[in-house]
């Protein structure tokens, strides 16, 4: 069974001494953020902080992703060839076309769509080569096109949902929430979020973490489903049967028993807590390392059984972790 991350946090480029901490938050993925999170004058030294960062960080730490500057810059060029190599990732903002791709090397890449012509393109995008993974930047998106209202954006959400999905890229997860003290307003867009296809959450601060890793828990009728479904399969196995058929007299097919067991799997890492959950993680990638299988964190997690349909980024806003007060986008 394939890992997939919950929840992704965002720490600016130009704080190094929240880089250890933020790894330590229990997080699935660790974000450096150059770009929007930090002020012109720091971009500089932020790229330093986190080229000394990658280089020295423990064996036993978790996955760390490096969202660089447009990659149309000089300054994004040089930020990809800084931590290109150095990453378990790099976040590419405002990608409009796969040639844009086409000269990114390294890490693997996730693109961040953040422009009507980012959402037009989303299927060759998605299915570039070089891409990990797929991300919406919806504070920009939203700007541009003049969205106010959730449906007109679900729209665009689906439009990339289903491009990841189609390129058997890992599910897409939702943007920040700016909000770092509406707790109920988070569970409920994440529940919303989920709903259509949308799996796990970038995050600004490390206290909305539990509460993601809560939203995109399955419920225990969910889980109580999923081992009826899991339970059936196995004894018709047992059986040397091909069909599998519930108690009440439902048959269902291999898709569902793969889709049951993906959710007991989620339901039992998800019920514990955050940082053991990050150190059993953390255990997984330095045996991959010292066995040199260190495998590209999006195509392989995308490839379970075909495709994991489950999602990511959702709504306007994005702020640096632990500093509510500097804007960044929502990637």
């Amino acid at each position: 069974m394939t890992w997939l991350p919950v929840t992704w946090l965002y720490v600016p480029g130009d704080r190094p001494e929240r880089f250890a901490k933020a790894v330590a938050s229990g997080a699935d993925v660790v974000i450096l953020d150059l770009e929007d999170a930090v002020a012109p004058a720091k971009k500089d030294e932020a790229r330093d902080n986190a080229v000394a960062y990658l280089r020295s960080r423990p064996r036993t730490a978790g996955q760390v992703h490096v969202r660089v500057n447009d990659l149309a810059t000089a300054r994004g060029r040089d930020d990809l060839a800084a931590v290109g190599e150095l990453a378990d990732a790099v976040r590419l903002p405002k990608v409009e076309s796969a040639a844009a791709l086409d000269a990114v090397t390294g890490a693997p890449a996730y693109a961040l769509l953040e422009s009507a012509a980012g959402i037009v393109a989303a299927g060759e995008i998605a299915a570039h080569p070089r891409v990990a993974g797929v991300a919406l930047g919806e504070q920009d998106l939203a700007a541009e096109l003049a969205i106010t209202d959730e449906q007109p954006m679900n729209h665009l959400r689906l439009q990339v949902v289903l491009a990841a999905a189609a390129a058997g890229l890992p599910p897409v997860p939702m943007s920040v929430y700016p909000n770092v003290k509406d707790e109920v307003g988070l569970l409920a867009s994440c529940r919303a979020g989920r709903a259509i296809g949308l799996f796990g959450r970038t995050a600004i601060h490390p206290r909305q973490i539990p509460l993601i890793r809560r939203a995109f828990r399955p419920s225990e009728e969910e889980a109580a489903r999923a081992a009826e479904v899991v339970e059936a399969a196995e004894r018709a196995e047992a059986a040397g049967l091909g069909a599998v058929a519930l108690p009440d007299g439902r048959f269902v097919d291999a898709p569902i028993v793969t889709r049951a067991r993906r959710t007991l799997a989620l339901s039992r890492r998800l019920t514990d807590p955050p940082e053991a959950a990050a150190a059993a993680r953390a255990e997984d990638r330095a045996r991959e390392r010292a066995e040199g299988g260190d495998e590209d964190p999006g195509r392989a997690e995308g490839a379970d059984e075909g495709r994991v349909r489950d999602r990511e980024e959702g709504r306007p806003g994005d702020r640096a972790v632990g500093s509510p007060e500097v804007p960044v986008s929502d990637a």
